[in-house]
């Protein structure tokens, strides 16, 4: 059976890209989201997220009729879940035994909206970043709503012979700013429930997909997509501690890492004021949450990057101390300080889960002075952030007192700034 109609539930970072590129492959896309302005921006031929050339592609394919969007799910051959999961809670820092737990929510949503257009030879695809046992718990909710089909279920009972709808796990591992080019270059996890599941998901992303599909298990492909997060969370935690220690011990931390690195089988990231985005500083608690006990080493991690923006705010309050000290005719109230970079990495506009945006929110919360922000890749802020405004690195570096790097954008790269009261949080002004 071949995949005439498509659905990808989710139109955001992740669904959007993947609805667009089956619909660049001439297969007929239906996108369900629940927001109404999402749909009928779609619709338009155009797009609600930054991501480099993606607005091409869905003016093409919305143009053509191969996409379209809608807040209802129809009819398709195969549906894929691209919906967020968040916290049940957010962790306490105050408290290390609050962990937070996933939300599978969105998840049982999305099932119970789509399982009524379900039908016999149907694909459903759990592309969401989920805790391990996500993808048959949903195979579960989909029994539920659909007793006259027959799903993968308990483990005795995974056979390619009785099941009428196929369910997997498929992740993706994309950057953003690099997303339509992954998708279609970068290797695929896929992890079925059985090996039909497999086989009719690799038929599936084979449609656009020029890396290589690994067939595995579900679970196996859950825990793939957390170990890969985790491992980098573990790997940046080893370097943000590091800074911490050499500027206790006085040693510049990226001469170190540069000399370390120097070693054939060293390579010691970068560091940073934290740990943002919607993966790596998610995706460990879904492994700490199911097995608090055993995931130390994973957890301590989280702790060591949740932990590093209160240290750069530390740092911010000597630089004010330092400047007031040696200006004594000055009071807080005149200290300027100025925050370069706002999003969650270099050169994007993407401030979702920012640690650079909360860490330049809490200085303007703590500073009765000014705080100016500095995002090239934004035109404005949030309606909901009034604290501080945005200003030119130009500006900036004229009228601040106290310069805080937080994001190595190129511009900054190529506009350094000198000060005695510098806090360079990546070594770019160093």
């Amino acid at each position: 059976m071949s995949f005439n109609t498509i659905s990808v539930v989710g139109l955001g970072y992740i669904g959007l890209p993947t609805a667009a590129m089956f619909a660049s492959r001439k297969k007929k896309v239906i996108g369900v989201d629940v927001n109404q302005h999402a749909v009928d921006t779609i619709n338009r031929g155009e797009i609600h997220i930054v991501e480099p050339d993606l607005d091409m592609i869905v003016h093409a394919a919305v143009t053509e009729g191969y996409l379209k969007a809608t807040t209802t799910p129809e009819p398709a051959d195969a549906f894929l879940i691209a919906v967020p999961t968040p916290f049940k809670s957010t962790l306490n820092k105050e408290s290390d035994s609050v962990i937070p737990e996933p939300d599978l929510s969105y998840i049982k949503k999305a099932s119970e909206a789509i399982a009524p257009v379900l039908k016999k030879g149907d694909l459903v695809i759990l592309e969401s970043t989920s805790p391990v046992g996500a993808t048959e718990q949903m195979a579960v909710w989909l029994a539920a709503a659909r007793p006259d089909l027959t799903f993968p279920g308990p483990e005795s009972s995974y056979t390619d012979t009785n099941i009428d709808v196929n369910v997997a796990h498929c992740p993706e591992r994309v950057l953003p700013g690099h997303v339509v080019r992954e998708l279609v270059e970068n290797d695929r996890v896929i992890g079925g429930i059985t090996a039909k599941c497999s086989a009719r998901s690799v038929e599936l992303y084979k449609t656009f997909v020029q890396g290589e599909c690994v067939i595995t298990n579900a679970r196996t492909a859950e825990m793939a997509k957390l170990t890969e997060n985790s491992c980098r969370d573990v790997q940046i935690a080893f370097a943000n501690e590091l800074s911490i220690i050499c500027d206790k011990l006085d040693i510049d931390v990226w001469e170190l890492i540069s000399l370390a690195n120097r070693h054939p089988r060293i390579n010691i990231l970068q560091p940073g004021p934290g740990v943002g985005g919607h993966c790596i500083a998610v995706d460990p608690w879904f492994i700490v949450s199911k097995t608090p006990e055993q995931a130390q080493m994973i957890h301590t991690a989280r702790k060591v990057n949740d932990a590093k923006p209160e240290w750069v705010i530390g740092k911010v309050k000597l630089a004010i101390a330092d400047f007031l000290q040696a200006n004594p005719t000055k009071t807080t109230k005149d200290v300027t300080v100025a925050c370069y970079g706002l999003a969650f990495k270099p050169d994007i506009d993407d401030l979702r889960e920012s640690p650079a945006l909360n860490i330049a929110k809490q200085v303007a919360e703590i500073h009765s002075g000014t705080v100016i922000g500095v995002e090239p890749n934004i035109k404005e802020l949030p309606a909901s952030i009034t604290s501080f405004k945005l200003s030119s690195i130009e500006k900036a570096e004229q009228s601040a007192d106290v310069h805080l790097l937080l994001v190595d954008h190129k511009e900054f790269k190529n506009h350094a700034i000198k000060s005695e009261y510098l806090i360079d949080t990546k070594g770019v002004w160093k």
